[in-house]
């Protein structure tokens, strides 16, 4: 017979489409290059730690809230970037690179998923850290936002 618990024995790279990064909370109320670091398994691949690395499945942006308190702030005009860089450079950007508006998370339980850039969901990423660009704020916004993917080697 089956342990039930048999899949606490299995590591992340026995799954597909593992949430391998979560932020809750996360302000988009100023711009700048990193703004938002998203650790990936809590910044536990990647150099320095070995040479781990990873597919980009889905970057997945919920739960609008207003980081001030009060009544949730529609966020569809807030503009984002995910890199794998600190810098904003368009070459390691994982999502589009011109940004994206966030036009379906305008209240509680809505939520959308970033387009990824071209190849990223074909290309195996050692960057123990992805970076969000906020280039559009919106005041007293916050949101939680998730990277889910495959893990190639740990």
């Amino acid at each position: 017979m089956a342990s039930p618990q048999y899949v606490g024995n299995d590591y992340q790279d026995s799954f597909g489409s593992y949430r391998i990064a979560f932020v809750p909370g996360q302000s988009l109320a100023s711009t700048g290059n990193a703004v938002v670091s998203l650790p990936i398994l809590g910044g536990g691949i990647g150099s320095p730690f070995g040479s781990g690395s990873y597919i980009i499945r889905r970057i997945t942006v919920t739960n609008p809230s207003n980081s001030a308190g009060g009544s949730v702030p529609n966020i569809a005009t807030a503009n984002v970037v995910v890199f794998t860089s600190n810098d904003g450079n368009t070459s390691n950007a994982v999502t589009t690179s011109a940004g994206q508006t966030l036009g379906n998370v305008t209240g509680g339980n809505t939520w959308q998923d970033l387009t990824l850039a071209s190849g990223a969901a074909t290309t195996a990423y050692v960057a123990p850290v992805l970076f969000l660009k906020v280039g559009t704020a919106v005041a007293n916004s916050a949101v939680n936002i998730s990277v889910y993917g495959d893990i190639v080697n740990l």
